[in-house]
């Protein structure tokens, strides 16, 4: 079912759009990245198909010198703020190169671990608040990191302290496979802001009009120095937690389905469509930008040549301790004797 009616009159016709072309390559990339995962060219991958808009379109709200401050599953955000596609490659790929951001890119590296981001995004806008830069943080956490102390330590300084940043929650209803009604007693997530004092909206995340207006408001009442506020994106990710999970353990097949009935690209595609601003011969040159952008994206990264296995040991200490020493060396004698065998074979 379309998820806005009537052709929203305050976003520009090219925006929506851009948000239609930008969240179309993300849905192709995640898709090619799982096939890249299975096909053992790049490493255990967590898939996003579903979050399209809530990537996308609240990346798009931002402007340029504003910051995204992403979670392990938010590489669109991350590309949509120009973080190049082969670097997202690259990460997934176990090479240190994709940790690499451009300097002029204002993005903070992916966090793995659970909600730590959080108090980061809330130092960031701090420090821009304190230096006088007009800045947003936009930070993004799912809803298992509402239960995390990190989630309640930023939320509360970010409010004390009235600090430009968006709290971005992707409730996608799962914490792996912890159910959102084991994660919270509240009846929303939008509604733990109340207890900081800030403003707390929720939203339906397969819409990526709803999903860019609430961030593009978030930004102005951050910029006019109004404080945080606390998105709360409805949402659901289709596939597993990564590309080691098996998610029919914990969640039936027919949750997802209904859900598909809400596909965020699919909803957008039909939106433009209606407002007579999309049509099949668009939809096909795109596709074959599509196909060319992740191709070359792929390219570069395949391009840089099997990984040394040695860089396991590098960029984890200043000074590489004693025992990490005679492991490295031990490694090498097993590598020098696997070189051996293959020469003589």
């Amino acid at each position: 079912m379309p998820a806005t009616i009537e052709k929203p009159e305050d976003v520009q016709d090219e925006l929506l759009i851009e948000i239609y072309r930008q969240m179309a390559l993300l849905r192709e990339f995640d898709r090619r990245s799982v096939r890249l995962q299975r096909a053992g060219r790049i490493g255990t991958y967590p898939p996003l198909e579903g979050q399209e808009a809530c990537q996308v379109a609240s990346t798009l709200a931002l402007r340029k010198a504003d910051y995204v401050v992403p979670t392990y599953r938010d590489y669109g955000a991350m590309m949509v703020h120009g973080m190049p596609m082969e670097h997202i490659l690259m990460y997934w790929n176990g090479r240190p190169e994709g940790a690499v951001i451009p300097q002029d890119v204002h993005v903070f590296p992916l966090a793995v671990p659970i909600a730590t981001q959080l108090p980061h995004a809330a130092g960031l806008a701090w420090a821009a608040k304190l230096q006088g830069r007009d800045e947003v943080s936009l930070a993004f956490f799912g809803d298992g990191a509402s239960s995390e102390g990190d989630f309640h330590e930023a939320m509360n300084f970010a409010a004390v302290f009235k600090l430009p940043v968006v709290f971005f929650c992707q409730n996608n209803q799962y914490a792996i496979s912890v159910p959102l009604s084991r994660q919270t007693a509240t009846e929303t997530i939008a509604e733990k802001a109340a207890a900081y004092g800030v403003t707390g909206v929720r939203i339906p995340g397969w819409d990526a009009v709803a999903v860019y207006r609430a961030v593009r408001d978030a930004v102005v009442r951050a910029s006019r120095g109004e404080g945080p506020t606390l998105i709360e994106a409805l949402t659901y990710r289709y596939g597993p937690h990564t590309t080691s999970d098996d998610p029919t353990k914990y969640r039936p097949l027919s949750e997802a389905e209904s859900w598909r009935e809400r596909d965020p690209v699919e909803t957008l595609r039909q939106d433009l469509n209606r407002y007579r601003l999309w049509d099949d011969a668009k939809e096909a040159e795109l596709q074959e930008w599509i196909h060319e952008t992740i191709q070359a994206a792929l390219a570069k990264m395949e391009s840089l040549g099997p990984v040394n296995p040695l860089e396991l040991f590098d960029h984890v200490y200043a000074k590489l301790p004693s025992h990490l020493e005679r492991a490295k060396a031990e490694f090498l004698t097993e590598l020098s004797h696997e070189q051996t065998k293959g020469d003589a074979q």
